[in-house]
C-alpha cells in the first residue's frame, strides 16, 4: 500500500475538492488517531504522533495508491487549547465533515480503557444528524486484557447505544485490527 501525505489544512477555505473519495479520523485529542493511519500505512513516521493531546490541529490529507484519501482530522476536547483556537478547530472541522462531497465514512475513535465522553457522545449525535456514516474503532486495547477489553466494548456499547458488533477493536503497538480497518475502507470508498 503505497500512502503519501499531501497537505495539511488550517482554514476551511483551504480544504481540498478533489476527485478522491475520502475516509476521515476524528476522536478526543490524543485517543490514537495518528497511530491508526500508521498502523494501515505500516510507517510509524507518516501521521505525527505525540504523547502530549492537542498536537494534530490541522486537516491533513493522506493520498492512498493514488485512489482515495486518508485524513486526519483535529482532535477535540483539548481542555488547554484557548477559546479562539478551539473555536477555529470546531469550523474547521464543521466545515470539513459537512461540506466534503467526496467524505464516505467518519472512523470516530475511542479509547476502550474509558467509557464514551460528552464530546464523544456530541460527536456521535453530530454524525448522525448530518448522515454521515460512521464506523466506531475502540484504540488501545493492548493496555487491557482480553476479558477487560470485552467488558469495555460491552459497557461502551451500551452508553451509546450500538451494537457491540460495530466496533473494531484496535492496537497500533500489537497492529491489532489493522486488516480490519482496511477491509472496511475498501468495502466503504467502493459503494
Amino acid at each position: 500500500m503505497a500512502i503519501e501525505f499531501i497537505t495539511s489544512v488550517a482554514s476551511a477555505d483551504k480544504l481540498l475538492q478533489t476527485s478522491y473519495p475520502e475516509v476521515a479520523f476524528v476522536g478526543r485529542s490524543n485517543v490514537g488517531k495518528s497511530s491508526i493511519i500508521n498502523l494501515i500505512a505500516d510507517n510509524k513516521k507518516l501521521a505525527k504522533t505525540s504523547s502530549t493531546p492537542g498536537r494534530t490541529r490541522l486537516v491533513n490529507y493522506f493520498l492512498v495508491n493514488n485512489n482515495y484519501y486518508l485524513v486526519d482530522l483535529p482532535g477535540y476536547g483539548y481542555a488547554r487549547a484557548n477559546k479562539s483556537i478551539k473555536s477555529t478547530w470546531d469550523k474547521l472541522l464543521d466545515s470539513y465533515l459537512t461540506k466534503s462531497k467526496n467524505l464516505k465514512c467518519v472512523y470516530l475513535l475511542l479509547d476502550i480503557r474509558h467509557l464514551p465522553s460528552q464530546l464523544d457522545k456530541q460527536m456521535v449525535e453530530y454524525l448522525y444528524y448530518n448522515n454521515i456514516p460512521i464506523v466506531f474503532i475502540l484504540t488501545k486495547a493492548d493496555k487491557l486484557s482480553k476479558a477487560q477489553q470485552n467488558n469495555n466494548a460491552t459497557k461502551i456499547a451500551n452508553e451509546l447505544g450500538i451494537p457491540k458488533a460495530n466496533f473494531i477493536i484496535t492496537s497500533a503497538e500489537k497492529k491489532l485490527g489493522k486488516d480490519q480497518i482496511i477491509a472496511d475502507i475498501i468495502n466503504k470508498i467502493s459503494q
